[in-house]
C-alpha cells in the first residue's frame, strides 16, 4: 500500500507540517523509521529518538512538534493517530469460504455459506455460526453456542454450550468461554457441585486475550459488554458483568458476581473479590487488589512498590509493631 501524507492526514484527521506529494508506504519506531515510513511519539521518554529520527513524518502532539525535525502529523491524541495508521497498513484479512475436510461439523450445526472453518475444528449439534465467522484450526464450538457475523475465532479456542457472541468480536488462541464456574457446596467436609445454569453473553467488538477464561454464570449469565478489551491471561469468574470499553490487562482475577462499569482500565494483575460493584470510568492501577466496592470515579491503587529486600524486610518488621507504636503515642498524648 501506498499513501501520501496528505491523505494519510486527512485519513487520520491530523494537520500536516509538510511537503503534501511524499509518499508513505508503512509505519515503524522512531529509531528504525525510514523516509517511506511514518513514526508516532506519544511519550516523552523517547524524545532523544525523536529529534534524530529519519522518518517521513512523525504523529505528535501540538505541544512536541518543537522537538521534531522531519514532517509532523498533528493531533490531540498521537497514540491514537498510530492506531489508525497502522489499520491502514494492515488491514483485517477476510479469509476464503472453506470447511476443511479434517473439520467436523454436525448436520444440526447451522452455518452461513460465507464461513471458514479450519482444520481439526469440531462443530457441535445446535451451533449457530453467521455471516463471514472465521473458526481456526482445532477450535470447539459446543452446542447451541451462537456466533454473529464477522467474528474471528482463532486456533484452539473451546466455546462452550450456553455461550453467545456478538458482532465482529475477536477470541484468541487458547481462550475459553463458558466453562463451568467454580460453584461448591460444602457438606461436612465434603464438597458438593453446584451445577452451572446460565451462560456468557459477549457484545459486539469485543477483543478476548489468548488463554483467558470466562466462566458461565451459575443462574444468570456472566456478561462482557461492547467494546470491551481483555488481556491474555484473565480469569473472569461466574456471573461477573465487564461494561462496555472497560479494558482488563493481563493476569488479572475476578471473582464472582461482580459488576464492573463502563470504561474502566484495570492495570495488570490486580485482584478483584467476589460481590463488589465498581462504578464507570474508574482506572485500578497494577498489581492492585480490591477488597470493596468502589463508588467514586478515579484512580485507586493498593500494595508497596517494589524496593531492595533489606528494605522491605526492616519495613515490615515495623509495620507489624504498627499497633503497638499507636498505643504508646496515644498514651503519650495523653
Amino acid at each position: 500500500m501506498q499513501i501520501t501524507l496528505t491523505e494519510l492526514a486527512n485519513k487520520i484527521g491530523a494537520e500536516l507540517i509538510a511537503s503534501s506529494s511524499q509518499v508513505i508506504t508503512g509505519i515503524a519506531p522512531l529509531n528504525n523509521a525510514n523516509q517511506q515510513q511514518v513514526s508516532f511519539f506519544s511519550n516523552r521518554k523517547y524524545r532523544n529518538e525523536l529529534s534524530k529520527t529519519q522518518a517521513a513524518a512523525v504523529i505528535l502532539a501540538e505541544k512536541d512538534k518543537k522537538f521534531c525535525k522531519v514532517a509532523k502529523l498533528v493531533m490531540d491524541n498521537p497514540y491514537l493517530g498510530y492506531a489508525k495508521v497502522a489499520n491502514l497498513f494492515n488491514p483485517i484479512i477476510i479469509k476464503t469460504p472453506e470447511i476443511h475436510p479434517s473439520a467436523y461439523v454436525s448436520p444440526d450445526a447451522i452455518l452461513d455459506d460465507s464461513v471458514y472453518i479450519g482444520p481439526q475444528v469440531v462443530i457441535e449439534a445446535g451451533a449457530k455460526l453467521g455471516k463471514g465467522v472465521e473458526i481456526n484450526s482445532g477450535c470447539v464450538v459446543e452446542s447451541g453456542v451462537e456466533i454473529k457475523a464477522n467474528c474471528q475465532i482463532k486456533p484452539n479456542v473451546t466455546l462452550c454450550s450456553g455461550t453467545k457472541i456478538g458482532q465482529r468480536t475477536v477470541i484468541y488462541p487458547g481462550a475459553v468461554i463458558g466453562s463451568d464456574g467454580f460453584g461448591n457446596a460444602n457438606d461436612n467436609g465434603k464438597w458438593i457441585k453446584v451445577p452451572q445454569l446460565g451462560g456468557v453473553l459477549i457484545g459486539e467488538d469485543v477483543e478476548i486475550g489468548s488463554n483467558t477464561t470466562v466462566d458461565k454464570g451459575a443462574l444468570e449469565d456472566t456478561i462482557i459488554a461492547d467494546g470491551a478489551r481483555l488481556d491474555n491471561l484473565i480469569q473472569i469468574a461466574h456471573n461477573v458483568q465487564i461494561g462496555e470499553n472497560t479494558a482488563i490487562a493481563g493476569c488479572v482475577g475476578i471473582a464472582g458476581s461482580t459488576k464492573i462499569g463502563k470504561n474502566c482500565l484495570i492495570g495488570g494483575g490486580v485482584g478483584i473479590s467476589g460481590h463488589l460493584e465498581i462504578v464507570d470510568n474508574v482506572c485500578v492501577t497494577g498489581g492492585s487488589i480490591v477488597l470493596r466496592s468502589i463508588r467514586k470515579p478515579g484512580v485507586y491503587s493498593s500494595g508497596t512498590p517494589i524496593e531492595t529486600n533489606q528494605h522491605w524486610h526492616r519495613n515490615y518488621l515495623r509495620f507489624k509493631q504498627l499497633n503497638e507504636m499507636a498505643q504508646r503515642l496515644k498514651k503519650l498524648g495523653k
